[in-house]
């Protein structure tokens, strides 16, 4: 029985001297110092590679030759727009559950900005820039995940020029969102947030500002401000320097802006990004210098892609054109006025037409009648390959991977009711003409949906990978790499490449 007892004894020793082997030396969940969210508004995958030979050592490049990119990675719903794609790259879902429909959408017959807030207060300004809160998100993100698993000690805070890419990847417990007030010509934040801006954001804006009303998201100054602005973020509020984990969301918006004035081609397209890349290369340094390489995680994806112009692409000899949606409106509700009495249209947004509940009921129309024949009359137009009843998506005869995509990013209530969905190469335009020379994006095709995603660092390897991945699938592998619950309506899936480090 004392033998027994004594070879148990060593089994549980052994047993104890090897857990403590595996955990890590301070018995704490391994983790890294700084987890970096970076997203680059617009960005198509093929710009990783299209501009490659003109990238620098250490941006772009040092991204995918240190690091490891999914290569296959797409947007798992429409519509493909800014709020919808930063709000799925941080909550690991889609309109459906996160609620962020488009940047604008339905509220009690409405029309709606998503981040728009009158219950808060512009903090740095008296404009209505600063009116901004993530209220209307429905879902958590990467960074309320982190907070609540560190028991709120960890900080995470958000820049860009656009507030919604401030305020939605950030979340709802962000210390923090910075945004850029045009109105004022600095970056602000909301009551939301805080009372007053840190002395070390009214030190920035004492010396990076513009004119009031000039719009800086429309020039490469506002990249370079944007990544001052986060590595005064990174030093002002010391992250990576605490015992919890830091998250720091980044997003540049002026490769949108410049993209929708100018297109997919050309100087100013092409100055962007040399821009992007000189400036990706002072903030990793950065990191890099209060950090320490190896010490934080870092991905950048975008939000959208892009697609080509249209006159560019007919001059040589694709198929393309664009859609004037302000007279497909007008035109359905003049049908409609003559079927039914009244013009039950209220916009048109992503692709999809919202109707107005309240005119419906009143003029004693059921909803549903009312949208099968605004299906059937859109229909008519060959330009759609598709016009879908949203509430039918999943029954409605077209290939899954349309179908599927409609509904994730059907939020009932805030979506529009029909969304139509044009040949590849057709998007929509105000006023199209011959001499229109810009871009827009928001359909399913490839040049919208399929976007770079390339993580680096802590316990990352490099390589890539050609295996499928869906948008909603970059926060559940951020949370398992981590050790942190996926968020609250998180539908995507951790990508395995990355784990399998």
């Amino acid at each position: 029985m004392q033998a027994e007892q004594n070879i148990m004894k060593k089994h549980f020793f052994s047993l104890m001297l090897l857990l403590a082997a595996l955990l890590p030396a301070s018995g704490q969940v391994s983790r890294p110092k700084l987890i970096v969210g970076f997203v680059v508004d617009q960005m198509r995958w093929d710009y990783l590679y299209y501009y490659y030979d003109q990238y620098g050592e250490g941006g772009l490049r040092r991204l995918l030759s240190d690091g490891y990119s999914c290569d296959n990675l797409s947007l798992n719903y429409v519509p493909s727009v800014t709020a919808v794609g930063h709000s799925s790259i941080f909550t690991g879902t889609t309109p459906a559950f996160s609620g962020i429909a488009g940047n604008y959408f339905a509220d009690n017959d409405r029309s709606v900005y998503c981040c728009a807030d009158p219950s808060v207060r512009s903090v740095g300004s008296d404009g209505r820039d600063g009116r901004m809160s993530p209220h209307r998100l429905l879902a958590t993100t990467i960074g309320d995940q982190l907070r609540t698993a560190t028991n709120f000690k960890s900080k995470v805070i958000g820049v860009a020029l656009k507030d919604r890419a401030a305020i939605l990847p950030a979340g709802h417990s962000a210390n923090a969102a910075y945004w850029w007030d045009t109105e004022a010509g600095h970056f602000v934040s909301s009551t939301y947030y805080m009372q007053e801006l840190p002395a070390w954001v009214r030190e920035f804006n004492k010396k990076y500002h513009t004119a009031p009303k000039f719009n800086i998201k429309t020039s490469n100054q506002g990249v370079d401000y944007t990544i001052k602005m986060a590595v005064a973020a990174l030093k002002g509020e010391q992250l990576g320097q605490h015992d919890a984990t830091d998250m720091l969301t980044v997003s540049i918006s002026s490769t949108d802006a410049i993209g929708h004035q100018y297109s997919t081609r050309g100087k100013e397209n092409h100055d962007v990004y040399m821009e992007l890349d000189r400036d990706l290369k002072v903030f990793l340094d950065a990191l890099d210098a209060q950090v320490g390489r190896g010490n934080y995680l870092f991905f950048l994806t975008a939000d959208h892609g892009a697609v080509h112009n249209y006159n560019f692409m007919r001059s040589h000899g694709i198929p393309g054109g664009g859609w004037d949606y302000d007279a497909t409106t007008a035109a359905l509700n003049a049908y409609l006025e003559k079927t039914f009495g009244f013009r039950p249209v209220m916009f048109e947004d992503n692709y999809q037409m919202f109707l107005n509940d309240s005119l419906i009921a009143a003029g004693g129309k059921s909803k549903q009648e009312v949208i099968d024949k605004a299906v059937e009359w859109l229909r008519r137009d060959t330009m759609f390959l598709y016009v879908v009843d949203n509430e039918k998506a999943l029954t409605t005869t077209m290939p899954a991977v349309l179908r599927e995509k409609i509904a994730n990013g059907y939020c009932r209530q805030r979506s529009g009711e029909i969304t139509v969905v044009p040949r590849a190469g057709w998007f929509g335009v105000y006023k199209p003409s011959s001499s229109y020379g810009g871009t827009s994006h928001g359909e399913w095709n490839p040049y919208d949906a399929h976007i770079p995603c390339v993580f680096m660092g802590w316990h990352v390897r490099q390589g890539h990978s050609w295996r499928s991945h869906a948008v909603t699938d970059i926060a559940p592998t951020v949370c398992a790499m981590i050790n942190v619950q996926m968020p609250n309506s998180c539908t995507g899936t951790p990508i395995e490449e990355i784990l399998e480090q």
